[in-house]
């Protein structure tokens, strides 16, 4: 299958490109071909200014960050980052910095405006697997800066990032284009840093010169279909009260990630949890989720049963269907689709049983109502990666669970996508199930949350209702997977 057709697209000095266009429209694959990652039928030339004093290099960011441990391998496991402080498995971040200045020849002093620049000085002992998804693109975008290379290529820059991280980085990529170099940034977002100039979009094989920011105009299917019959039914409630943590206390050594945190959520309640990059959101869900080994040593509730009190991981994630940016790093990515939807029903990571033919059906409902049957055979690691997050999507509510986490759901899938998948959540709300979502930004939320629960530092700032303005039936959600 061809990715593009006579695809013809000329960057000139001075121009700063945003390029965007649906999930799976070809994005990725381009910004590859210019690097020399994948082969083409035509040419791709760079003329860099040998005169410039930037390198004369392309740098190609992804669109999230493939580490490794100190052995070279990166086998990790989704539980591991919570315990790694003791493995030492993996390097720290000071680390990390030293090795890619070395291999550039660069000096390690120039990065320290660029990590305060994006809140990062703080994590400079962490180990590259106790970090979020945000603090990684951090560690991608401090590196790509501090190159300095003639054309920096990003792809979804703003992954992760919360509100001021992004206005940051938006400052830092114009310094940068106003030192000369040229920046091709991968994304459907709309707040772009002003040195932008040129737009583009991928769409059917073609590069379409538009006008302005790209958008989710180019969405064409309608996927309005009807939900599933069993997710249409109320969950089975063991208790009343999904989670609480009196006075839960999380350390790393003389790092303290939680202090203090008081939080109770009720069964049906749909709460909204925020924070800053590092504001302690993924490790306060791993207790929820029963991932983090220090659970044991506060006073924790999980679905009305005192944690320690003999039950097992796997017996409290059968109440609970999660999709998390770390929970991806870490998905078997050679599980077919099919596959992986059926995984959610026993808590794995990949399929290692027939299922009867009741279960069956039940998945094939789901990856119907995802739009997937048609790529149901193929292996997660052959998708774009929006459509791999849609899988994973799937696998969060196929055992129409208690408890639904989402965090950070809709990274990697573009605006129509977006405001598809929180449709469906808001549908799913209606039937009685808890919701607990992580995400940065208002208009990007599901309209259903009613609670929010705010963290800075390891804290609680805001334990409050979410006050609604009425607004208007929610409209058809045109879109394309």
């Amino acid at each position: 299958m061809d990715v593009f057709s006579n695809l013809n697209w000329i960057v000139k000095k001075g121009e700063n490109w945003a390029l965007g266009g649906v999930s799976g429209s070809g994005k990725t694959a381009l910004a590859k071909a210019i690097i020399g990652d994948l082969d083409v039928a035509g040419s791709v030339e760079t003329n860099f200014d040998l005169t410039s004093s930037l390198r004369p290099e392309t740098l190609y960011v992804e669109s999230w960050y493939q580490f490794k441990n100190v052995e070279g391998v990166a086998n990790f496991y989704y539980q591991q980052r919570y315990t790694s402080q003791q493995a030492k498995e993996t390097l720290t971040v000071n680390a990390e910095l030293a090795h890619f200045g070395k291999e550039k020849s660069l000096n390690l002093s120039d990065t320290k405006s660029l990590i305060n620049a994006l809140g990062f000085a703080e994590l400079s002992n962490s180990q590259l697997i106790e970090l979020s998804s945000g603090e990684h693109k951090k560690l991608q975008l401090v590196k790509a800066l501090w190159l300095q290379p003639q054309l920096l290529i990003i792809d979804q820059p703003y992954t992760g990032l919360d509100a001021a991280s992004r206005k940051n980085l938006n400052r830092l990529l114009d310094n940068a284009a106003e030192k000369g170099t040229t920046l091709i940034l991968i994304s459907n977002d709309e707040e772009l840093p002003s040195c932008v100039n040129r737009y583009a979009a991928i769409a059917n094989g073609k590069l379409k010169i538009l006008d302005s920011a790209p958008s989710s105009d180019f969405a064409e299917a309608d996927l309005q279909r009807e939900l599933p019959k069993f997710l249409k039914q109320a969950p089975v409630y063991q208790s009343e009260q999904i989670a609480k943590m009196v006075n839960v206390n999380i350390s790393y050594g003389n790092k303290k990630v939680l202090k203090n945190i008081n939080w109770e959520v009720k069964a049906g309640e749909k709460w909204l949890l925020q924070g800053h990059n590092g504001s302690g959101k993924s490790t306060l869900l791993s207790l929820i989720n029963g991932d983090h080994p220090q659970s044991y040593a506060n006073e924790l509730y999980l679905f009305g049963k005192k944690r320690g009190s003999g039950e097992s991981i796997w017996d409290i994630k059968q109440h609970i269907g999660l999709i998390s940016p770390e929970f991806h790093w870490y998905f078997d990515s050679n599980a077919t689709v099919w596959e992986s939807v059926a995984s959610g029903l026993y808590d794995s990571v990949g399929l290692f049983a027939r299922l009867p033919y009741s279960k069956a059906k039940q998945v094939d409902e789901t990856v119907e109502y995802f739009g997937l049957t048609d790529c149901k055979n193929e292996r997660l690691a052959n998708l774009p990666l929006g459509k791999q997050r849609l899988v994973l999507l799937a696998r969060t509510v196929i055992k129409n669970p208690e408890l639904l986490i989402l965090d950070e759901p809709c990274q990697g899938l573009d605006k129509a996508q977006t405001e598809y998948f929180n449709h469906l959540v808001s549908e799913l709300s209606q039937h009685g199930m808890t919701i607990i979502y992580v995400g940065h930004f208002e208009a990007q939320l599901p309209k259903c949350l009613s609670k929010k629960l705010v963290l800075s530092h390891g804290e609680v700032i805001k334990n409050e209702n979410i006050i609604k303005e009425d607004k208007a039936k929610d409209s058809t959600v045109t879109v394309q997977f």
